[in-house]
């Protein structure tokens, strides 16, 4: 029998032992919020600059609870207890929710979102790049309903524009920057129905090589849909499912390739080794293709083959910072949603602190004063954490008690529904029972799917830099590459710049330049 003086022990070590000395201070609390209320008062002066710079890095799946979770996650890779770590997102002096439906969906897909916060229209589920008269996989519904990306927007500038992506390149993210699909599946013509293909509809990697020919750096996994079917890939030449998957017999890098004039410097990469290689000075474009598909999850990268999302962050902004117009770059810590999908919390969270990593990486290399960058994601995920855990409880450890129902212990992360569903006996399994600390392990479920779902409440975009206090409140996803263009004078709203010889910052309005020519005494 338990004695309960240990009882107590315990349970004052749980309220008392993991406080940290400074914490029980008042003092600590009253100057930490002095120092934020102060930090606030100077956002009243506003950064209204001209964005030379844009830079939107998007999480997909990375909802309010995965943000929060991931903060842990970051904490306790330092040794810390995690609660009171800072993401790099954390910092961003603006904070807004974005409202994630699609037009036809409650719950959003990962195309019709992205359509909205790179093209500004909300569209159906599972189209990119197209408004909502398209209906998913009706070819002949795509003519004339096409609608262009910030990305397309940038380009037109004469801004350079880029894509990194932990992805497929053609995948729903960054395709709906500069392609028009009914179909976000639509990777190359293998994956078409001949309807489609007769109709005239193209693939997305298709469309990548000619809708937008000088996307100056484009970076992710998809290499198998650039080449003709049954092509051995180059690093996994055993493996079937590898192969090229073109029906058309095209080889798109290429196509690629003499898209480039023959003064310029094209480099097409496979491996981090050749990346890394790379003088950025001397690269006008750069594709770099490092998986057949998706990129490897970061905790199963192979640092010699793969490069991190954070060295592919890097080495874009050194390429596309050399033009004296600036650049646009999309960045996707793509695979946060994936591993949620397969219920591997554990998987997703690392996507998420390296992607957060990456932003930390472009805000070195960038400044407030010219480069607007916005964090967000699509969608959200059924995730959360819970269970009344203790202060610097390891985010992927068990709960304090055992269910007052079943009897049995429970991890904090759980999932609303998914594979992690598992009945041993008739009876929830007892996960003390399994390696619930396992990189791939899945979280339970309280309903069974074999792919665990997206989530349909708000996500948060974070902002800094030029105009970034026009994310503020609750917007429509549509909303910000709006905002981003607005900033940047790029797109059609461009009435607030100024000409085209001022570079430093907008047009006063015309309430400003009357006022400036009226005689100081009418003015009272």
């Amino acid at each position: 029998m338990i004695s309960p003086f240990l009882v107590l022990a315990i349970g004052t070590c749980l309220t008392n032992c993991l406080v940290p000395e400074k914490e029980k201070d008042p003092k600590y609390w009253r100057e930490q919020a002095q120092q934020t209320l102060k930090n606030a008062l100077r956002l009243q002066t506003l950064n209204t600059n001209v964005a030379k710079n844009v830079i939107m890095f998007l999480g997909d799946g990375m909802g309010v609870s995965t943000v929060t979770a991931a903060r842990i996650l970051k904490g306790q890779l330092h040794h810390n207890p995690g609660e009171e770590t800072r993401l790099e997102m954390d910092k961003f002096p603006y904070v807004a929710l974005s409202k994630t439906y699609n037009t036809n969906a409650q719950v959003p897909d990962s195309a019709g979102t992205a359509t909205a916060y790179l093209c500004g229209v909300k569209a159906n589920e599972g189209t990119v790049g197209v408004s909502a008269a398209t209906q998913r996989s009706q070819c002949n519904t795509t003519q004339g309903n096409e609608v262009t990306s910030i990305l397309r927007w940038a380009k037109d500038a004469g801004k350079s524009v880029g894509i990194v992506t932990t992805t497929r390149v053609n995948h729903a993210t960054p395709s709906a920057s500069y392609a028009h699909s009914a179909d976000r599946d639509w990777y190359s013509d293998n994956e078409m129905p001949p309807e489609a293909l007769s109709q005239g509809c193209k693939d997305i990697a298709y469309q990548l090589m000619h809708n937008v020919k000088d996307i100056e750096v484009i970076m992710g996994g998809g290499r198998k849909y650039m080449f003709p079917k049954n092509r051995t890939d180059v690093e996994y030449e055993l493996d079937e499912k590898a192969r090229g998957t073109r029906l058309d017999g095209l080889n798109l890098i290429d196509i690629w390739k003499s898209f480039k004039p023959k003064h310029k410097h094209s480099h097409y990469v496979w491996n981090r080794t050749d990346l890394l290689a790379l003088d950025p000075h001397t690269v006008d474009y750069l594709l770099g293709l490092f998986e057949p598909g998706d990129m490897q999850y970061e905790l199963n990268r192979n640092n010699v083959t793969d490069p991190s999302l954070s060295e592919m962050v890097e080495m874009a902004i050194k390429i596309l910072n050399k033009n004296p117009k600036g650049f646009f770059l999309l960045v996707e810590g793509g695979r946060i949603d994936h591993g949620h999908h397969e219920g591997k919390a554990k998987q997703a969270l690392h996507e998420a602190v390296e992607m957060d990593q990456a932003i930390g990486q472009a805000g070195a290399m960038t400044s407030v004063e010219d480069t607007l960058t916005v964090v967000t994601a699509d969608h959200s995920h059924v995730f959360t954490f819970g269970g009344y855990t203790p202060r610097g409880n390891s985010i992927f450890g068990l709960a304090p008690m055992v269910s007052d129902t079943d009897k049995k212990p429970f991890t904090a992360i759980l999932y609303g529904n998914g594979p992690g569903y598992k009945v041993v006996g008739g009876e929830r399994e007892n996960v003390s029972m399994v390696d619930y600390a396992h990189n791939n392990y899945q979280a339970q479920s309280a309903v069974p799917l074999r792919h665990e779902t997206h989530g349909g409440e708000d996500v948060a975009v974070f902002a800094k830099g030029p105009m970034a206090h026009l994310l503020h409140g609750v917007h429509e996803q549509n909303y910000i590459p709006h905002v981003m263009a607005y900033a940047a004078c790029i797109g059609a709203n461009r009435d607030h710049c100024a000409s085209a010889s001022s570079s430093s910052s907008p047009a006063p309005g015309p309430l400003l330049l009357l006022l400036a020519l009226l005689p100081l005494g009418s003015l009272f």
